[in-house]
This record gives structure tokens, C-alpha cells and sequence, in this order.
């Protein structure tokens, strides 16, 4: 039984990690500044964002509670969008020109994960 389990998560990290690449590629394809070349290098950013999702995120988001509050929430939009310069910054092949060409970015990408993992 337990078998069964660990091979449904990991197909559904695998589908994950598939839905936050294809974002990544269309965040290079809508937004003016976003750019990607190949598929390593959005599989690469798609990895990074996921790992600094998962580790880095919910403690920047409690150590910006009290902002985070105060703007209902919309501050999430600023840690996604720093997160996003940065992998643009580290990865090379996808690079982001600016901080608000990442804030439009990560809104582009997180929608696009909430409305295909909704399917999962």
C-alpha cells in the first residue's frame, strides 16, 4: 500500500515541476523582459523557483507578516516576484530585466500553476 502512495507522489511532484515550466515559458512568452533559451534552462528556473518555494517562501512570508497583513495579502505578490529576479539572476538561459517585469511574471506563472493544479 505504501508503494502505491509514494508513486502517486511522485508523479505528482513530477506534473508539478511540468506545470511550473510550462509557466515559466509562457511568463517568457507574455511578458517583454522575461526571456528563456531551451528547455534546460526553464526546467532549471522551474526546479530553483520550486525549491525556494518550498524552503524560502513561508519564512520570508512570516518574517513579512505584519506588511503582508496590512496590504491584505497583495505584499506575496512582492516575494514572488523578488523570488523570480532572483532565479533570473542565478540561472543562466533565463533572465528577467527588472523587478516589476518579475512581480508581472510571477503573477503570470502563479496563475497559470493555480489554474492547472486545480486539475490535479
Amino acid at each position: 500500500m505504501q508503494n502505491t502512495s509514494y508513486h502517486s507522489t511522485m508523479i505528482n511532484i513530477v506534473l508539478r515541476m511540468i506545470i511550473l515550466t510550462a509557466g515559466v515559458f509562457l511568463a517568457a512568452y507574455l511578458v517583454p523582459g522575461i526571456s528563456v533559451v531551451g528547455y534546460g534552462p526553464a526546467i532549471k528556473a522551474a526546479i530553483l523557483l520550486g525549491i525556494l518555494n518550498i524552503f524560502i517562501k513561508p519564512l520570508v512570508i512570516i518574517l513579512t507578516l505584519p506588511i503582508n497583513l496590512l496590504t491584505l495579502g497583495l505584499f506575496t505578490l512582492i516575494i514572488n516576484g523578488f523570488l523570480l529576479w532572483f532565479v533570473g539572476n542565478v540561472v543562466s538561459g533565463f533572465s528577467v530585466a527588472g523587478f516589476f517585469t518579475a512581480i508581472l511574471g510571477a503573477v503570470v506563472i502563479s496563475v497559470f500553476s493555480i489554474l492547472l493544479n486545480r486539475f490535479i
